[in-house]
């Protein structure tokens, strides 16, 4: 990274870095968080694969929202982007009842306010799929909140807004996603503005850390689901009976490799793109 660059800040996955007043860039790392905790050991390729995906959606998805792409670099797994003023909200779709949204449901018959019919197993697919907002804890979990709790943060009108625009995307890429075998079973995303106050999409878009992949083939209701995402190094940490504090686990070599193939798999099944061609030449997946 050039001298010039000035590092500006460390997420649990990417590195961010100031170009200039109007752009940044985002490297993503090859972390691995779980529980909100980075784990000690990475995932070879993870932060490409996360790059190659969200440029792919963001290329894909620009007649529905805006989005902060400027350019990808040759090395996979760093993108130019516009710079925004980030909304304090986690905008999350869910089309089926897992995670959080499950033992919510378990425990009150709804998911951020929407009430939801009685019976339902973990991992149904949902009536329709349901926009539920939560904060942005800078430690910590995040929090799910209800629709009222979520235009204290950013007005009503904004909210309605990020939420057709949440519900439209989704619907979007769930639907690409089946056609190719993978059932999107809930996804997040995070908007900022423009200088003109503009919703624009930023961060990543449809990534096996943003989202639950699942394989159509093998979606079964009533428990939990395989899958092509980081759930796999979750089952781990939770099989080993780690409570969830820092420092994480680290990972065996086999969790490792497991891992590295379910987030290459989404890669190449959703973009129909040979992760090697685009390692070669990250702009294919722009195309």
């Amino acid at each position: 990274m050039s001298d010039a660059v000035a590092h500006v800040g460390s997420g649990k996955v990417r590195e961010l870095y100031a170009l200039d007043d109007e752009r940044l860039l985002l490297v993503a790392s090859d972390r691995i968080s779980t529980f909100d905790i980075v784990l000690p050991t990475e995932i070879p390729d993870k932060g490409r694969v996360l790059t190659g995906l969200s440029a792919f959606w963001f290329a894909r998805t620009r007649g529905i929202c805006p989005n902060h792409l400027l350019g990808l670099r040759a090395d996979g797994r760093s993108t130019e982007c516009r710079r925004l003023e980030m909304l304090p909200l986690e905008c999350v779709v869910r089309g089926y009842l897992a995670g959080s949204g499950w033992k919510d449901y378990r425990r009150t018959g709804e998911v951020c306010g929407h009430p939801l019919p009685e019976g339902l197993v973990e991992s149904a697919r949902l009536p329709e799929p349901i926009f539920t907002p939560s904060t942005k804890a800078l430690t910590g979990h995040d929090e799910n909140i209800d629709r009222a709790q979520a235009a204290e943060l950013v007005g009503a009108d904004r909210l309605a807004e990020v939420e057709r625009v949440s519900l439209e995307l989704y619907c979007f890429a769930a639907e690409h996603a089946a056609a190719r075998g993978i059932l999107v079973a809930d996804t997040k995303f995070e908007f900022g503005l423009d200088a003109d106050s503009r919703l624009v999409l930023g961060d990543e878009a449809f990534t096996p850390d943003s989202s639950r992949f699942w394989p159509a083939d093998e979606y079964r209701p009533g428990g939990p689901q395989p899958s092509f995402d980081k759930q796999f190094a979750r089952d781990y940490c939770e099989a080993i009976g780690w409570d969830k504090t820092y420092p994480g686990p680290e990972l065996p070599d086999e969790v490792v490799a497991g891992t590295r193939a379910r987030y290459v798999e989404a890669f190449e099944r959703l973009t129909e793109i040979a992760f090697d061609a685009y390692l070669a030449d990250s702009e294919v997946v722009l195309r």
